[in-house]
């Protein structure tokens, strides 16, 4: 089969100014190198380590905010390319969301489960985030709670809510605790 790139920030969500977050590329190889493109510019180059590179952003600012893609090479042939993760960093004005789920943390297959995101804000909407996807996988609107049906081990995984409102200008909240699912 063909090649493929995954590539996602760590923690998810948007970045306060003067935060930090890691940019992640995998592929099945465990040699060969990964180029961080920025707007397809190169930004840094890295090894490839037990078939992963990370690329962090310190003390991030404005000019860190773009979209972000990796290029896996070998020599100085490009065979794959990953999909764009878009980096974004911000002030935040809004309290930390909370995160819940029930009935727990730890479930079996095949049960239901819902994940509350709870924050002192009346207007806010949120996005639900899991962590090794690109984005968010799902935006909160009018009910702060998202509902997985018959979970199963691929719904595994560290799970965060950010917060935002909009208004005349759109405020946002730092990122919630994380919460790992596990599925037995």
């Amino acid at each position: 089969g063909a090649l493929t790139i995954s590539i996602f920030l760590k923690p998810p969500g948007v970045i306060p100014l003067g935060g930090s977050t890691t940019i992640c590329c995998s592929c099945q190889r465990d040699s060969g190198t990964f180029v961080l493109l920025k707007n397809g510019h190169r930004v840094h180059t890295s090894e490839l380590r037990s078939s992963r590179a990370e690329f962090t952003i310190s003390n991030a600012t404005r000019e860190d905010t773009g979209p972000y893609s990796c290029h896996y090479l070998e020599g100085d042939t490009v065979l794959a390319r990953s999909e764009t993760v878009e980096v974004q960093v911000e002030e935040f004005f809004l309290p930390t969301p909370v995160l819940s789920v029930l009935p727990g943390s730890d479930v079996a297959v095949g049960e239901d489960v819902v994940f509350y995101c709870t924050i002192a804000e009346p207007e806010a909407l949120c996005y639900l985030y899991l962590e090794g996807r690109v984005g968010p996988i799902e935006f909160l609107w009018n009910e702060p709670d998202y509902n997985l049906s018959r979970v199963h081990k691929g719904n595994e995984g560290l799970y965060s809510c950010q917060c935002f409102t909009r208004n005349v200008s759109i405020k946002w909240s730092a990122v919630s605790k994380t919460l790992n699912l596990v599925v037995r």
